[in-house]
């Protein structure tokens, strides 16, 4: 057995029934087999046993009155995985199938990720079973008290800042930063994701889908090529889905889908601006299903189905885990698919990886794709740590040059390692090396 089978089998012995987290250390320490033969000394430091481990993991329940004036019970985690670059960093989801082994494999994802932007940024992940949507405002408020009267004490601007994720909104930063300061006394910038008029940034709810089509159109630029007039298929109609569309428009291309939990639609005309902005109204406003938007424009509406059957030039999962499995991936390769950008996290499944890194499609995988959310987070922690605002040209100037420094760490280490052209490798590497060279730093902490 060797080295990395090693630590894959106490993973899988420590953590028994954590499926998505097996996933996702597995997916990173299988990149790793060509930096442990060139850094013993990593080994012997017992840096991957160290870095499997979480630093901290905390679960607590988290009680609320409805507005019938039942007692609720959910489940409240935060996972503060590895601060060995900066303070934990990564968001707060609240859907009804968060547990702890999705938190861990968020959580562990997060240190690559925040290892890539070049910003010091730990890892960490945390949310909630809770389900806010059918919820009023009040149940939501409340809810997000009673989670922050318990998280508050384990969070702060310089040791765990938290941002929204799925579930997780400006509403409910909104309710959750209001009780962190009435217990705490103290206006910080301990929340990302924040409203404009009282510590947010502009760009932060364009960028993680601005972020994924920066690294696309880098990968692009490799076998010199752009998005205009390419036909693509986006998943998902919230936030990264949104302005995905929104950011490929602006690049000439042609995106075709938007999806939800209910299914998909395929408009072969495209989404242009006006179809886009009933979308955002549709989802952000009135919390509708995407099947409106085919009643509304006469599109195909594919019931309980996923986009990846639609031919497209380039694919943009940016829904939720395991949207893309081996049968799709095939699809895809099969209808002239030649990019890949996930806007979500872990959105294909090994085989589907397997599928598209045989194929030599421009794969850019979740940690590099989808790292402009965490990035422009990072800016806004900056702008509250200094009291100032940048403008939006400012921001979006810093995002897409970090999105650009990722593409290239990743192509290099790639390269370096005698993987070229594999941003899954190159990715993992480049993310690894920086954290496991800090743990080295620090001492065995």
């Amino acid at each position: 057995m060797s080295y990395i089978e090693e630590i894959l089998d106490l993973v899988k012995r420590r953590n028994p029934a954590e499926y998505e987290f097996h996933q996702a250390v597995d997916e990173v320490l299988q990149s790793l087999e060509p930096v442990m033969e060139k850094h013993p000394e990593y080994r012997e430091a017992r840096i991957l046993e160290r870095l499997v481990e979480p630093e901290r993991v905390l679960m607590f329940r988290v009680p609320w009155l409805s507005d019938k004036g039942d007692f609720e019970v959910n489940r409240g985690f935060r996972i503060q995985f590895n601060s060995a670059i900066g303070p934990y960093k990564g968001g707060l989801r609240f859907h009804p199938t968060v547990n702890l082994g999705i938190m861990k494999f968020l959580a562990f994802e997060q240190i690559f990720k925040n290892s890539l932007t070049t910003l010091a940024m730990g890892g960490g992940k945390g949310g909630s079973d809770f389900d806010p949507k059918g919820k009023s405002n009040n149940e939501v408020m409340r809810f997000c008290q009673s989670f922050m009267t318990e998280l508050c004490r384990h969070i702060g601007p310089d040791t765990d800042v938290p941002a929204g994720d799925i579930g997780v909104g400006a509403r409910e930063i909104g309710f959750m930063y209001g009780q962190y300061k009435r217990i705490m006394n103290e206006f910080t910038g301990v929340l990302t994701g924040k409203a404009l008029r009282w510590g947010g940034s502009l760009i932060r709810p364009e960028a993680t889908g601005y972020g994924c089509v920066y690294l696309a159109q880098e990968m692009l630029k490799t076998r010199k090529e752009t998005f205009e007039g390419k036909v693509c298929v986006v998943s998902g109609s919230g936030n990264v889905a949104q302005y995905t569309v929104k950011k490929l428009l602006e690049l000439g291309a042609k995106p075709v889908t938007l999806s939800d939990s209910n299914g998909f639609v395929y408009d072969s005309k495209g989404i242009d601006l006006k179809k886009l902005e009933f979308a955002m109204e549709l989802k952000n406003i009135r919390r509708g299903r995407i099947k409106e938007y085919a009643d509304k424009f006469g599109a195909e509406y594919h019931d309980g189905k996923r986009p990846w059957s639609i031919p497209c030039k380039a694919a943009f999962p940016s829904a939720t885990q395991n949207e893309i499995d081996e049968k799709d991936a095939e699809t895809l390769v099969k209808n002239g698919c030649t990019v890949v950008g996930e806007g979500a996290n872990m959105p294909t499944t090994p085989e589907g990886i397997d599928v598209f890194l045989k194929a030599n499609i421009l794969y850019g995988p979740g940690k590099a794709a989808n790292a402009g959310g965490v990035a422009t987070s990072g800016l806004e922690m900056s702008q509250n740590a200094m009291r100032l605002s940048w403008p939006a040209e400012e921001v979006d100037k810093r995002l897409k040059q970090i999105m650009v420094s990722i593409h290239d760490a990743a192509a290099k280490a790639a390269a370096d390692y005698g993987f070229p052209g594999n941003y899954v490798m190159g990715a993992n590497i480049a993310g690894f090396v920086k954290v496991a060279e800090a743990m080295m730093d620090q001492g065995h902490v």
